[in-house]
């Protein structure tokens, strides 16, 4: 029993924010705060919101290095309706941006699909892409907050429950996936073409199309991460969460989420996100300097890496001793 939940690595993940929140209360007692633990959750709802696109992205054997770029560029177009049309409902701004990060995730999807082309280099590429067109929107200039209407800007922060908006819609975006991902076609088709895309075939699983959906799906959150980050932050401007995108990586491969695809769960996702959470809200109020913090972080992705790659090859020993026995 104590060997399979040390194999369970959604338990282990809790464990390991358990301790660490343990061991930040030590020296700064204030952290475990339930208010504070709760606001640690709203400043990682993004990064869960981007975390679950990527992951269905990754468990179909790609990447999406644009994700950032699409949540700037989605943001940026959110911003410039609302300065253009303050009286625009914001149900109307949410869906645009949406929208918008849904076609660029079709962009990539279809580069991949129709293309063939290796998803880091599609994605790399749009990456600067998406970029180079908020410059050329905005002419480099900035949305500041004077410019946002109240609603825009209050939306994401209005309480409902004694959480805000965008705790709260991280929540619902949590429910969506695990559902998607456990109860239909489509999300057994992303561990299907991830875990073996020749035999996904066979059994009758368009393998460019799934990857094309994923794409879609990764875009739509990102179009959403995008209002919510503009509107909270109440600014817009062409960098908006530059070099994000390792983040969201960094959080998927924390969970557990395998970049050789096929393997992932959305509690993973959401895990590996909070644990990143934790340490990046946890760091500074301990003193940790921003060196110091960026070689912390690195040195948990890496031994999230390691940990992952000696568990699938674990797998694959087990495999090859049943194969032998045959």
């Amino acid at each position: 029993m104590m060997a399979k939940l040390l194999k369970n690595r959604e338990l282990l993940l809790v464990g390991a924010i358990l301790v660490l929140i343990a061991l930040i209360a030590w020296r700064f007692p204030p952290f475990v705060a339930p208010a504070n633990l709760a606001r640690v959750y709203n400043d990682t709802s993004i990064l869960i919101i981007l975390a679950l696109g990527q992951m269905a992205v990754i468990l179909t054997r790609c990447i999406d290095l644009s994700m950032a770029a699409n949540l700037a560029l989605s943001g940026m177009v959110a911003a410039m309706l609302n300065a253009a049309f303050p009286g625009l409902p914001i149900p109307v701004i949410i869906l645009s941006a949406m929208a918008l990060g849904a076609i660029l995730g079709m962009i990539n999807g279809a580069l991949v699909w129709k293309l063939d082309i290796p998803p880091i280099v599609v994605t790399l590429g749009t990456l600067t892409i998406y970029r180079g067109l908020i410059f050329l929107l905005t002419n480099g200039k900035w949305i500041n907050a004077h410019q946002m209407s109240d609603a825009f800007k209050s939306f994401p922060r209005a309480d409902l429950a004694g959480l805000p908006v965008l705790s709260w819609l991280s929540v619902v975006m949590v429910a969506v996936m695990f559902l998607v991902m456990s109860r239909t076609a489509l999300g057994r088709a992303f561990f299907a073409v991830g875990g073996n895309p020749h035999a996904a075939v066979y059994t009758g699983i368009d393998v460019g199309r799934t990857r094309f959906f994923a794409y879609c799906l990764s875009g739509t959150l990102a179009g959403l991460s995008g209002y919510l980050w503009v509107s909270r932050y109440a600014v817009a401007y062409v960098d908006i969460a530059a070099g994000f995108e390792l983040d969201i990586i960094a959080a998927c491969v924390i969970g557990g989420i395998s970049i050789a695809g096929g393997i992932g769960s959305v509690p993973g996702a959401v895990l590996g996100a909070l644990f990143l959470g934790v340490i990046k809200n946890a760091l500074p109020v301990i003193n940790i300097s921003p060196f110091a913090q960026m070689a912390i972080s690195g040195m948990v992705i890496i031994t999230a890496v390691a940990v992952n790659a000696r568990a699938e090859r674990r797998k694959g020993r087990v495999i090859l001793k049943k194969a032998e026995a045959v």
